[in-house]
């Protein structure tokens, strides 16, 4: 039998983790969580009075991260170092682009809409972009900010969907201060942490 769980209960159920930890402060950072990523949920409404949302900064996210491209990797030895592309982790080799600093992957040819974390050191095919994010800004926030834009829409030819830098540097994002940044980013990683938890159950109970 299988187990349905939604985004909904699984925010619930975090909420009630974190305020019987923490106290009332942590419903205060659900809260500006839940408010953050309703435009891309069905979170209702009646879940954000927990607190109103910040005045939060309107920024470019050229701003927030440095774009890089990716390269050939077919010249390189075979080594301990993952080589990733759009659809994720394809080999290892003997080099890094990143050598010590976490990222944030992007297609520039093909998947263009399923950003995913880049941990240091790595490499990555030419097309997939990664994106580090700039000293002020938190690596789960940034890529909550990537999964929280319609890429799709940005997409730039009329056969294979394609991504350029620009778009990416040009999309417009809200940015807290650093302290919200850690809250939101933190949250995140807890809530992906609890929908891992939660598929393996689903996964265990459909056997």
């Amino acid at each position: 039998m299988a187990c349905k769980v939604s985004l909904q209960s699984l925010l619930a159920t975090l909420i009630a983790i974190s305020v019987a930890n923490n106290g009332n402060d942590s419903a205060q950072v659900a809260g500006r969580c839940i408010a953050y990523v309703r435009p891309a949920t069905r979170i209702p409404s009646a879940l954000l009075h927990v607190v109103p949302m910040p005045a939060w900064e309107q920024r470019k996210f050229s701003e927030i991260v440095d774009v890089c491209s990716g390269r050939d990797y077919k010249h390189l030895d075979e080594g301990p170092i993952p080589v990733y592309g759009t659809g994720g982790y394809m080999t290892s080799v003997s080099e890094a682009l990143s050598h010590n600093r976490d990222a944030i992957g992007i297609g520039r040819k093909g998947t263009i809409d399923k950003p995913y974390l880049l941990k240091a050191p790595f490499w990555t095919v030419d097309t997939l972009f990664y994106a580090i994010p700039k000293s002020d800004i938190n690596l789960e926030f940034a890529l909550c900010s990537f999964l929280n834009v319609d890429w799709k829409s940005k997409d730039e030819s009329t056969g294979l969907p394609s991504l350029s830098k620009e778009s990416i540097n040009e999309a417009v994002l809200s940015v807290p201060n650093v302290v919200e940044q850690n809250h939101l980013g933190n949250f995140f990683a807890d809530l992906d942490r609890l929908i891992t938890l939660h598929q393996r159950k689903r996964l265990w109970f459909a056997k």
